[in-house]
């Protein structure tokens, strides 16, 4: 079992930057990857980025060039760095990790904001 517990989020104007974290615990070791979703309301939760054991990277087409996911194996966090936010990145993100036997595991979701 995971638990993943996402922080960061808020209230940002356009152009604006927010780094987001997520804290993993418990059996973290069997993670695979890690990475961050966004919904908003009345929308499926969709793909932001995310990033493998071994560090390989993958990203939306509408972040690339904007954010940055990373990770730190030794605090068992994984991170979202946005940059240039815009209007329409406002949603709630999650975390999420891949764990052993095709498990998923969430967080409870941080809600960022983008203001005009």
């Amino acid at each position: 079992q995971v638990q993943l517990v996402e922080s960061g989020g808020g209230l940002v104007q356009v152009g604006g930057s927010l780094r987001l974290a997520c804290t993993a615990s418990g059996s973290t070791g069997r993670i695979n990857r890690l990475g961050w979703y966004r919904q908003t309301p009345g929308k499926q939760r969709e793909f932001v980025a995310d990033i493998t054991s071994g560090t390989r990277t993958n990203y939306a087409d509408s972040v690339k060039g904007r954010f940055t996911i990373s990770r730190d194996n030794d605090k068992n966090r994984v991170y979202l760095q946005m940059n240039s936010l815009k209007t329409e990145d406002t949603a709630v993100y999650y975390c999420r990790a891949n764990w052993d036997w095709g498990r998923l595991f969430w967080g409870q979701g941080t809600q960022v904001t983008v203001s005009s």
